[in-house]
């Protein structure tokens, strides 16, 4: 038996969100989007997933028209799953009408899963942390 509220609550938050692996895996196929980390100056500086561009939270209304051609799938993530700017970003980008979709687990997960991270000073090498990590492929099997 369906729980047709339920399968529909599930596909409509599926279109909004994704997570670390399947960015990956989508960056690695060459797929056209905007990765954006929403946040602070020092945050960036301190690491970020490599291929992102940075468009703090409070400055996406006035610049992200300028640096992000519409029409480009934008995905957003902010520090972590304990974090809610990664849903305000990504309310900000969908109010410009952008095809916008949160990064559940946010930069952490992105760190501890093992996918590349820089930082100001260049590139960060840094051990998956076995407990999230996929073990065999970058890609999520589930």
């Amino acid at each position: 038996m369906t729980n047709s509220a339920a399968a529909a609550h599930f596909r409509a938050k599926l279109s909004f969100e994704t997570d670390p692996s399947d960015v990956f895996a989508d960056q690695q196929a060459g797929a056209a989007f905007a990765l954006v980390d929403t946040r602070s100056q020092a945050a960036w500086d301190q690491g970020h997933a490599v291929g992102a561009i940075h468009l703090p939270t409070r400055e996406i209304a006035a610049r992200a028209s300028a640096e992000i051609p519409h029409g480009t799938p934008v995905v957003v993530y902010c520090w972590s799953p304990g974090c809610n700017g990664g849903h305000k970003a990504a309310l900000a980008f969908a109010q410009l009408g952008y095809d916008v979709r949160l990064m559940i687990g946010g930069f952490e997960y992105w760190a501890r899963e093992g996918y590349p991270v820089e930082s100001a000073d260049g590139p960060v090498v840094r051990a998956a942390d076995p407990l999230v990590a996929p073990v065999a492929a970058p890609s999520c099997a589930c």
